[in-house]
């Protein structure tokens, strides 16, 4: 069964241009720590390359974002504001904001150049949990544990809709990449698809035990949504047919909401953190670890995979001065990008 809808059952009379690569020709991730990043005094919860990649925001329970510069590896803006620990941190498309969400019940805006402060969303009646842009950079949804998804206008900070989304708190919030669905997972057990306009729910993605859903994104082409679950499983869902298509195992997550990304800028990969310090990379098709790296934070809280280099993110608990590290692939052969017509996960 050809789960990613690209894979045709017999190849033999195809230009070798319009093959898909097969799974083995794919390079092996090889991953080496090569910066780690300091400025935090307490976990760091989030982490995001910004769409341009220039740059690096991470989210920390000490009150307070960071943004590194990718070029000097060093901090370029602290953003303080906030009176309670931040959950998540988001970038827009265009990477000249950064919105953070913080237990201290509001949502902030930030402007990257300047580390300023542009205004401040409130709303949501307990912690902000998870916050992210829409592609047009126009809107902002938010989860909270106050269970609802609220949406909320970029220009004007004003709430444009709040969905009364699940019966539990809300972990994870993401837009597709046309904005035009937003995904929305819960405690509950539940993902949710809505209409990012009419704010009207779609579809709802139940898995048959109803484990606590950790983190949910889209995919880049925006037809599968990758879910994690406080059962130590990823589940990769496909948005058409309702139903999961691939599972994805070995990490360790039971307690913490941890980020998972997609990785597809050398080959078709899963990264994810986990609790017992590690963070693991499977082959999107095949659901094989290809690579585990030890980051010697306990647990892996935060990860995010750069947009065009194959270089990842991570963050977590750590000690007294927790880190943020880089992670890059170290290959001879350069892979070509998406050589299959752009239309990879």
């Amino acid at each position: 069964d050809s789960t990613d809808g690209r894979r045709a059952p017999d190849t033999e009379g195809e230009p070798a241009a319009k093959r898909v690569r097969t799974e083995s020709s794919d390079p092996a991730p090889n991953f080496e720590c090569t910066a780690s990043l300091s400025g935090h005094s307490r976990a760091i919860s989030s982490c995001k390359f910004s769409p341009d990649g220039k740059w690096l925001v991470s989210a920390s329970a000490d009150k307070t974002a960071i943004i590194w510069s990718l070029e000097t590896k060093g901090l370029h803006a602290k953003l303080e504001g906030h009176t309670a620990g931040l959950s998540d941190c988001a970038w827009s498309a265009d990477s000249q904001y950064v919105a953070t969400a913080s237990d201290d019940k509001t949502i902030r805006l930030w402007d990257v150049s300047t580390g300023g402060l542009l205004r401040t969303m409130k709303g949501h009646t307990s912690y902000v949990f998870c916050v992210a842009f829409s592609p047009q950079g126009n809107l902002l949804a938010s989860g909270s544990f106050d269970e609802s998804v609220r949406i909320w206008d970029v220009q004007t900070g004003a709430c444009r809709k709040v969905l009364p989304a699940h019966s539990d708190p809300v972990s994870s919030v993401a837009f597709n990449h046309d904005g035009t669905l937003i995904v929305s997972g819960s405690y509950d057990g539940l993902c949710r698809i809505w209409d990012a306009a009419r704010g009207d729910c779609q579809r709802t993605l139940v898995q048959d035990d109803t484990p606590p859903v950790s983190h949910v994104s889209f995919s880049p082409n925006g037809k599968y949504l990758l879910v994690a679950t406080l059962d130590s499983k990823l589940r990769l869902w496909d948005i058409d047919r309702t139903r999961c298509v691939k599972t994805y195992k070995g990490h360790k997550n039971v307690k913490y909401c941890i980020f998972s990304a997609f990785c597809v800028t050398a080959g078709k990969w899963i990264v994810c953190g986990s609790e017992d310090s590690k963070v693991f990379v499977w082959h999107l098709n095949s659901r094989e670890v290809l690579q585990t790296l030890d980051a010697a934070e306990q647990p892996v809280l935060a990860i995010s995979a750069h947009p065009t280099e194959t270089m990842i993110a991570t963050g977590g608990l750590g000690d007294e001065s927790p880190e943020v590290k880089l992670w890059e692939h170290v290959d001879g052969s350069k892979a070509e990008v998406n050589d299959d017509g752009g239309e990879s996960q």
